[in-house]
């Protein structure tokens, strides 16, 4: 076959549990079900970094965080990759969020048409793209903190606000108009690796009324968190909680017992951007269709990271909890790989880097990352023993250094230079509720578990000590 063309599609803040044909009914996602039911799912893949920035990096050039230096939001960002696409011959755009610093960098693109964060609020704040430009041109003001903060249920919503300004400026419907606009409106170019970056379903949840109507009286499964699950948690944690109650990151005032009704809310406004994102890919694979690419293409479906909505009393991400480290992978590309296959093995979020380079015909650099092309190709693949992910203190997260490493049935968080932890038996308390760190007859896991952390950071200086790539 000729190159396929690459089309990744990425999300921002999307869960695992958001996508029906992957076992969660209570969705509309007809479009994802098709990518699924055509495609292969990657069940078990995991992060590297609870944020969008040090997540997305690692994705786009194939190092864990501690490498590339990329580890908060703001961190200077301007390589990867796409380069050695563009470099092979592809037409690389970029058509909405990809979070590089500056955000206009060109990261090898050919083409950019930057949309950023919905609510910019002091680091890119008055930096406008291309979503700021439409709303101007149509005398629009955007829905943001300032205007969210004068309505008087402001502290009771939790994020969610419906967007009441013209329903094709909602982001994820700019992002993908523009995106269909762009396949429709550019000569045919292939190969053509097209990255599409929607916006949502990071907060503010803010899906147009219709789209929240049909999800606010469903029954969708709200959290329930005890005090023993909060006491139990690392003293970082704990203060996180707090944190975001006093802090309205994202258009969210946090609540620490938000009642039913509330939780029923910010859920249904959350599944309601999921389904208007849904909506968007089956348009973007009707262009596609039409413009004569599909029939060669390879569509990837992913998100950076997941979302608590207030699963362990949380909100957002900064946590290692599977709900925000585990997201949603999906590979279609009829007569090339499987038809529904559903792996369950461990892989890494960065994995899906040189698994693109390798379909594009680049031979992968010395990366961390490992292609995932013999598992899409039905080959022996037994995944990853182990999978990692890191956080340092920001302008949210304010506590120690924190790592991240999980096998298939243990789950360690380890606190840089701290008594404390998280230990969990996945098998055995799937939704991570029992904090195991001091439990003695899981003395001999935890150490093996903090030994891998030991190994997985000197492996790491040793694989890259000769790599001369400045990603920032």
């Amino acid at each position: 076959m000729d190159k396929p063309n690459i089309i990744l599609i990425i999300t921002d803040q999307q869960r695992y549990d958001t996508i029906n044909a992957l076992g969660f009914p209570y969705m509309d996602t007809p479009n994802l079900d098709r990518l699924a039911r055509e495609g292969v799912s990657f069940d078990n893949c995991h992060i590297t970094a609870p944020s969008c920035a040090p997540a997305r990096a690692s994705l786009f050039t194939g190092y864990y965080p501690h490498v590339t230096g990329i580890m908060r939001n703001g961190d200077r960002w301007r390589r990867s990759w796409v380069e050695d696409l563009a470099s092979v011959g592809f037409h690389c755009v970029n058509i909405g969020k990809m979070h590089s610093n500056p955000f206009e960098t060109p990261l090898g693109f050919h083409e950019r048409y930057v949309v950023e964060n919905k609510d910019r609020y002091l680091e890119g704040r008055y930096y406008f793209d291309e979503w700021d430009k439409a709303l101007a041109a149509q005398g629009l003001v955007k829905q943001q903190r300032e205007s969210y903060r004068q309505r008087t249920d402001y502290r009771e919503r939790m994020g969610a606000f419906s967007w009441d300004l013209p329903p094709h400026l909602q982001s994820d419907n700019f992002v993908g108009g523009l995106a269909q606009w762009w396949l429709r409106s550019h000569p045919q170019t292939q190969p053509l690796f097209l990255q599409i970056g929607f916006p949502g379903p990071h907060p503010p949840y803010d899906p147009t009324p219709d789209a929240a109507i049909e999800y606010i009286d469903r029954e969708l499964p709200l959290p329930s968190v005890t005090q023993a699950e909060l006491d139990s948690q690392p003293p970082p944690f704990q203060r996180l909680r707090q944190h975001n109650t006093e802090i309205d990151h994202d258009s969210i005032v946090h609540l620490e017992k938000p009642t039913r009704l509330q939780l029923q809310r910010l859920r249904a406004y959350y599944a309601a951007n999921v389904s208007m994102i849904d909506q968007q890919v089956g348009q973007i694979m009707d262009a596609l269709d039409e413009q004569g690419y599909l029939e060669n293409s390879v569509v990837i479906f992913t998100s950076d990271h997941g979302d608590c909505l207030g699963d362990h009393g949380h909100i957002q991400k900064w946590t290692m909890y599977d709900i925000i480290t585990r997201v949603p992978a999906l590979f279609w590309a009829p007569g090339r790989f499987q038809a529904g296959a559903r792996i369950g093995d461990l892989c890494q979020w960065m994995d899906i880097g040189p698994t693109v380079l390798e379909l594009a015909g680049v031979q992968p650099p010395n990366m961390q990352a490992q292609s995932l092309l013999p598992a899409l190709k039905g080959e022996a693949w037994q995944g990853r023993e182990l999978v990692f992910a890191e956080h340092p203190a920001d302008g949210v997260y304010e506590g120690p250094f924190m790592t991240m490493v999980r096998g298939k049935r243990y789950k360690l968080v380890h606190f840089a230079g701290q008594s404390y932890g998280q230990l969990f038996d996945l098998q055995a308390d799937p939704w991570e509720v029992d904090n195991r760190w001091d439990d003695e007859s899981l003395a001999d896991t935890k150490r093996d578990l903090l030994d891998a952390l030991l190994d997985w950071r000197i492996e790491s200086a040793v694989q890259t000590r000769d790599v001369f790539q400045d990603y920032r």
